[in-house]
């Protein structure tokens, strides 16, 4: 139970700096009017998470003075945690309009500290644990990463609309604490199997056994999977919040409804996901979830035709988060199982980096995309064509889980 507790508040500190920097700031972007373009290339500060795999070798290898007295994997998660918690406040006093370039800065700063936390955390969470339990934590990760959504989404946006960003990223600033506790209330595990890696070899050593153990053809034929998997929601995702508004939904109208039923529906994907993947496998459900993304996005480009209608769009919303919930489990859980014990930091944050490195760079130009789109066809129909086209990005890896698929059973 409190491995579960500690994995879960750790989620919570996990899912709040990047929510804040990758969807929130957008909407604080849009809401004082910040182009669309430019709220697009905003998504390219969160690449830090997808490059950590550059400086995961020295979560490894290091550890922070004085705070390394409660353990090494702790020494990081408390020194990244303290980097957010100063840079969030930081942020919360830079006026957006007048200096744009530091404000970026700052909230790149904000992505780097919470990408070190999330290198820390995964491998804290790998050897918290045996494979057996790994679908649990994971759980309970997600749990904590969920609610880390609702409070950083929804309830940002209704105590932004009435008492402004400053005093809602203060605020978040402060609730980083949540994740400061949990760590410090349970007992770091030691693992004997970590292999001490010189910065010469450090990426080239865990690339190397993540290839011997798979073969070269089918290391690559991993990777293209992990790659293409989360294609759809991370280049659409910058664009959610800046659509709602342009709707004409308000902050409190999205913080209420949209961003509830979304945390909801997703905390109730990510169990579904955990019974699915005990059920009928990683590799099924890993099919079931991306059918489940493409259907459900492929909805928001009927509501961009729409009238407003509050509860349409919430039904939509709840059913993309249900699926978002049920990919989110077993995504974790397939990268869990292809990990190496011996270099548990640096392999995780590389398969998360080859996850998450093609969304980022290609979410950049979600704003550029979404104009174009709107300036040739109009804003509805270009809304729409934008939905579509980030719907089909989920095809390839349909494609690549059921060859994955049919070549366990050959």
């Amino acid at each position: 139970m409190l491995k579960n507790i500690t994995i879960g508040s750790l989620g919570f500190s996990s899912g709040l700096p990047y929510i804040l920097i990758f969807s929130t700031l957008g909407v604080w972007l849009a809401d004082i009017g910040v182009d669309l373009s430019l709220i697009g290339f905003f998504a390219w500060i969160v690449l830090t998470y997808s490059l950590k795999f550059l400086w995961a070798p020295m979560i490894d290898n290091f550890s922070i003075p004085f705070l390394n007295r409660l353990g090494f994997r702790k020494s990081w998660i408390l020194f990244s945690q303290i980097l957010i918690v100063l840079c969030l406040l930081l942020l919360s006093v830079i006026n957006p309009l007048d200096s744009l370039y530091f404000f970026a800065f700052i909230a790149f700063l904000v992505a780097f500290s919470g990408s070190i936390q999330d290198i820390a955390i995964d491998a804290f969470r790998i050897e918290l644990a045996e494979l057996s339990q790994q679908g649990n934590l994971a759980a309970s990760y997600q749990f904590g990463y969920r609610m880390a959504i609702l409070v950083s989404s929804s309830f940002a946006l209704i105590f932004a609309s009435d008492y402004g960003w400053t005093l809602t990223y203060q605020l978040m600033a402060f609730l980083m604490l949540i994740g400061v506790v949990g760590i410090l209330i349970c007992p770091e595990r030691i693992n004997s199997s970590l292999k001490k890696l010189t910065l010469q070899n450090s990426i080239f050593l865990p690339l190397k056994d993540f290839i011997s153990r798979f073969g070269l053809y089918f290391a690559s034929f991993l990777l293209m999977i992990i790659a293409t998997y989360r294609l759809t929601d991370i280049v659409m995702g910058p664009m959610a919040s800046p659509f709602y508004l342009e709707k004409g939904y308000t902050l409190k109208e999205i913080g209420y409804v949209v961003k509830v039923v979304a945390v909801i529906a997703s905390i109730l994907g990510f169990f579904l996901g955990g019974i699915l993947v005990k059920r009928l496998g990683v590799k099924i459900t890993l099919i079931i979830g991306a059918l489940l993304v493409l259907v459900t996005n492929l909805s928001f480009s009927a509501i961009a035709l729409l009238d407003k209608d509050l509860s349409l769009l919430g039904l939509v919303v709840g059913a993309d988060s249900l699926a978002a919930g049920v990919v989110g489990t077993a995504n974790i859980t397939f990268l869990t199982s292809l990990v190496s014990k011996q270099y548990t930091a640096v392999q995780y944050a590389l398969l998360t980096s080859f996850m998450m490195l093609p969304g980022k760079i290609f979410s950049g130009f979600s704003g550029l995309i979404a104009n174009y789109f709107k300036s040739s066809q109009g804003t509805e129909y270009g809304w729409m064509l934008f939905f579509i086209f980030t719907s089909f990005l989920t095809i390839p890896s349909i494609i690549l889980l059921l060859y994955y698929r049919k070549r366990e059973h050959q």
